[in-house]
């Protein structure tokens, strides 16, 4: 067991851990709020995937530049200003649903500004990882206890947030978020941080963004986990934007539904991360990541196809798990096999394949399920993940087996 917790020994490490604890649970609880709002006040699925599209664009829009900032300036400065930013827009969302004077247009323009605050917070807050653990042996466990930590978020969250839905409505979640962000902004000030060196280069945002696909050229297997990853979060990630329709008109649920859905996602998750701490570096292969998008498929369209809440609950775990194992081998392939000096322009990279291309599958996601219904959109989405997963499958194999002959021909 302390081998699984073995990165929490360094100090900035266990402050950022505590830290980002508390502020994801209540960063779930407004996405969980946001979403029952919209879909509430609505009824329209393309709506909900209008607002998630507005809270991610900004990422793809904006990653180019923002991970030649996590290179050029400091990331720690960086992510304190972000997390700041953060605290004020939940306080501002916080008392417009108090006061009853939001509308839909007004909690779309706010998931604008938090998806261009977050544009600058994701590739600075994954770049920073590295400088919080003194030992360079315990990256890739600290990247899995980040991405368990996110996931005990996602499974208290929504359900601390399912409970004041149905029983006090959305007001106090966002008000607990807005809190949420003391406890982060506290643990940030807290860090002792060394200064990195002085760079002679300074890239502009196109200039990084150059490097950073030049470096990718010369190193096929990120550039394919990179490609996997935007595949996935186009065809099968957006699924959760219509979960609100799920809980309400496909299991005739209410708030108290829409909270076990997302939170049994997460437990699998959470699983999945705690599995993924124990491991060794090297056990992460990439034919793993492979196997674990198309587990998250499978389940995804055994989600859609299921008649009852029950047999629904136990496909979203199994799927939650998969798509933790693929995002967070992902993220630790690619922070292990990364020069420091181009952490953040490949991180870009990877966040635009993650969650910037995300929102253009939820628009389409929405736009369908308006059309065929969210089941059968879900569907879809499961099954394009497979086709996906499969051809990177087949591609991987083709790869080792000329790797063999080349080695065999030597």
């Amino acid at each position: 067991m302390a081998e699984v917790f073995r990165s929490l020994q360094h100090r900035n490490f266990r402050l950022y851990y505590a830290g980002q604890s508390v502020s994801l649970i209540g960063t779930w609880m407004q996405r969980l709020a946001v979403g029952w709002l919209v879909y509430q006040a609505t009824h329209s699925a393309f709506l909900l995937g209008l607002v998630s599209f507005c809270g991610q664009i900004p990422t793809l829009l904006l990653s180019p530049y923002s991970g030649t900032v996590a290179d050029r300036y400091s990331r720690y400065r960086v992510l304190l200003i972000t997390q700041i930013a953060s605290l004020v827009q939940a306080s501002v969302l916080a008392w417009l649903v108090l006061s009853g004077h939001y509308a839909t247009w007004a909690v779309a323009g706010l998931s604008l500004l938090l998806g261009t605050i977050n544009a600058f917070d994701i590739p600075a807050r994954q770049s920073l990882i590295v400088e919080l653990v003194d030992d360079r042996t315990h990256l890739p466990n600290a990247i899995a206890l980040n991405s368990t930590m996110v996931n005990l978020a996602r499974l208290v969250g929504p359900a601390v947030a399912g409970l004041l839905l149905a029983h006090f409505g959305e007001g106090p979640c966002f008000v607990v978020n807005a809190v949420s962000f003391v406890a982060v902004v506290a643990s940030l000030l807290l860090m002792r941080i060394a200064p990195r060196p002085a760079r002679t280069h300074r890239p502009g945002a196109w200039e990084g963004l150059r490097e950073g696909w030049a470096y990718l050229r010369q190193a096929p297997i990120l550039r394919r986990q990179i490609s996997l990853m935007a595949g996935i979060s186009f065809c099968v990630m957006p699924f959760g934007t219509l979960l609100p329709v799920f809980a309400k008109d496909v299991f005739h649920g209410a708030a108290g539904t829409f909270g076990w859905l997302n939170s049994l996602s997460g437990l699998g998750s959470l699983v999945g991360a705690f599995y993924l701490a124990g491991q060794p570096a090297e056990a992460r292969r990439p034919q793993l990541i492979t196997y674990a998008a198309l587990v998250f498929s499978a389940s995804v369209l055994a989600f859609a196809l299921s008649p009852a809440l029950g047999l629904a609950l136990v496909f979203i775990t199994l799927g939650g798990a998969g798509m933790m194992l693929f995002i967070a081998g992902t993220n630790t392939a690619i922070q292990t096999n990364v020069d420091d000096h181009m952490r953040g322009r490949v991180l870009s990279y990877y966040v635009m394949a993650f969650q910037g291309i995300q929102p253009l599958g939820a628009l389409l996601v929405g736009w369908l399920a308006r059309h065929i219904g969210a089941p059968h959109t879900v569907a879809l989405q499961g099954a394009l993940g497979l086709v996906v997963g499969l051809a990177f499958w087949q591609q991987g194999r083709r790869s080792a087996q000329e790797k063999k002959l080349v080695a065999a021909g030597n």
